[in-house]
């Protein structure tokens, strides 16, 4: 037997118990006649003692020869500790150790595995299996299980089903690019990885299969940004003769029951926003609601006034900063020179303050009158002690550059709390979007959403004012989940394919076997993914996707502990018929 107790869970109920421990060194303290060792495992540390008094000689001469990281066993008595430690469960004990086996040797590690680590992440990625051995990461991954846990047992509790799909699949051009896979046995022809189970959770409710999830891994080739990562795992689900609103109420339960398992609260129902008054009150689709700045429009009280950069404009929108009046001339530079950032891509930004003594002042004090301001600072409700900013420009890039600033602010005057949460769903999205490179529209959601039912007529006359039926969950300023009413009719799917652009042959060729599906009877349908990675961070007060997947890529695309991507021998090109002669 290599343990008879795990490193964390020894006490003073164990006084004078032999037992047996296994682990790894984390550190070591030798004053020659006497050596304490901390012994680690996941499960905590016990702190081992060898005395020249009271242990052989033999055993702590064999001490003396450990280094950081060797994995040992040792037997020994429970006794309590002269100095203890009131941070760790085991503080009050130790193991006077009796004999001492090494299991095996370590070489000195390329960081220190302690919480607090002098590691950089390429390094501890490199050796992402060393880095699990602490407590932040591996934390994580246990946390990362508890919820995993969690939703599988609410889903089966609400009858859901789950079923696995395939991983090999045909790849499809809508959407991001797919990983391809050749096939040996069918030269030339290729499957891809799936960048969602979409098809096939829509066949198994054909199949019956009325409540369907998977907890299920998926791919996609696209340019990396920032926490992305190339495979990513999802809470896929699906649902059928079903509506909206029972899609909705299902999984804010689910939602609500993992946030009461964290924060002990109750939520109540979670608030709905249409995607209009997203874009046009925080100017994007995923707004951040634990704090306020909503966007107020101000064309009526601006334009008129000759100051050009204004009159110019399609829109004038501001935030109103609280408390924020005493924000130096230095601090709002620095704020400006920020959205003209090439990311933000902003051309300036006005400035008005609301001061603690009532007088209001502003960049564009030449050009608008103090009636004209006060009218301003009217209409964002703005009080004594405010910071006003306004920007300008076209409607949609403005409204883009405007978020990006109120996010920014959220985060720099401490806003945006890890451990408070501000569940919405976004509603009633545009069904299509005109793509002017390719001439044609693209679908919002993917080609299967359905549009709303008062909106169906809208595909013959008015197709891109088309409200989709479909619905995102928002928590924090992060989509977390994402899902619509699916098309069952095969008549209205065969139209929505003729509106994004495929001819007759390349819907057959593409999707001939869901269509061939609904000839057979399917049900109404609705389904919604979360993104599981992403819902686990921000559940555990964070947003970095990559802490919580056990062996991640790198911002590259790159596992660089394993080396991947690598190329492959030319007999297996040869043998996937991939070889590319060159020539002499």
């Amino acid at each position: 037997m290599f343990r008879t107790h795990t490193n964390g869970e020894l006490s003073l109920k164990n006084l004078d118990e032999k037992v047996t421990l296994s682990g790894w060194v984390q550190t070591i303290r030798d004053k020659g006649f006497m050596i304490w060792i901390d012994l680690r495992d996941r499960y905590g540390i016990t702190q081992l003692v060898f005395d020249a008094d009271r242990t052989s000689t033999e055993i702590l001469e064999k001490a003396k020869k450990l280094g950081r990281e060797f994995v040992i066993q040792v037997e020994g008595k429970v006794i309590e500790r002269s100095s203890k430690n009131p941070k760790i469960p085991t503080g009050e004990i130790e193991i006077l150790v009796e004999n001492l086996n090494i299991l095996n040797e370590a070489q000195l590690p390329p960081f220190t595995i302690e919480d607090e680590t002098d590691g950089g992440e390429e390094l501890r990625m490199k050796y992402r299996y060393l880095d699990i051995r602490r407590n932040p990461v591996k934390d994580k991954l246990i946390f990362r299980h508890k919820m995993a846990q969690k939703v599988r047992n609410y889903l089966s509790e609400k009858g859901f089903i789950e079923v696995e799909t395939p991983v090999l699949i045909k790849s499809t051009p809508e959407g991001a690019r797919d990983f391809v896979v050749p096939s040996r046995m069918n030269a030339g022809q290729f499957y891809a990885l799936p960048q969602s189970p979409q098809t096939f959770k829509q066949l198994l409710m054909v199949g019956g299969m009325d409540r369907y999830f998977q907890i299920v891994k998926c791919f996609r080739d696209e340019d990396l940004r920032a926490d992305r990562q190339p495979e990513f795992t999802q809470i896929d689900c699906e649902m059928a003769f079903v509506e909206q609103e029972d899609v909705l109420e299902t999984f804010e339960g689910l939602t609500a029951s993992l946030l009461k398992d964290i924060t002990g609260k109750d939520f109540g129902k979670f608030p709905r926003m249409t995607f209009e008054e997203a874009m046009k009150t925080y100017g994007n689709d995923k707004p951040d609601i634990r704090f306020g700045m909503k966007f107020v429009e101000v064309n009526d009280l601006v334009k008129g006034k000759d100051f050009k950069i204004f009159d110019d404009a399609e829109l004038v929108v501001g935030i109103n900063v609280e408390g924020c009046t005493d924000y130096t001339r230095k601090q709002i530079d620095e704020l400006i020179d920020w959205v003209k950032r090439p990311q933000i891509g902003a051309s300036g930004m006005v400035w008005m303050k609301f001061q603690n003594d009532g007088v209001l002042t502003s960049s564009i004090n030449k050009f608008y009158s103090e009636d004209d301001l006060k009218k301003i600072t009217e209409k964002f409700g703005a009080k004594a002690g405010d910071l006003i900013f306004l920007m300008s420009g076209d409607a949609n890039k403005v409204r883009t550059q405007l978020s990006a600033l109120r996010m920014e602010l959220g985060n720099r005057l401490g806003l945006r709390k890890g451990d408070e949460f501000a569940p919405l769903w976004v509603v009633d999205f545009p069904l299509l979007e005109w793509d002017e490179e390719s001439g044609r529209y693209h679908a919002m959601h993917h080609p299967f959403t359905s549009p709303k039912p008062e909106d169906v007529h809208l595909l013959e006359t008015e197709p891109g004012k088309a409200r989709a039926n479909a619905y995102d969950m928002v928590l924090n300023g992060n989509e977390i989940g994402g899902g619509s009413v699916r098309i069952f009719d095969k008549d209205l799917q065969s139209k929505m394919f003729d509106l994004l652009g495929f001819s007759k042959e390349e819907a057959e060729a593409q999707f001939g076997f869901l269509m061939n599906a609904f000839k057979y009877g399917a049900p109404p349908h609705a389904g919604l993914a979360f993104g599981f990675d992403r819902l686990v961070a921000i559940l555990d007060g964070n947003e970095v996707i990559r802490d919580y997947i056990a062996f991640p890529k790198n911002n590259s695309g790159r596992d660089v502990m394993i080396d991947a991507p690598s190329p492959i021998a030319d007999l297996q090109l040869e043998e996937l018929s991939l070889k590319v002669e060159t020539k002499e």
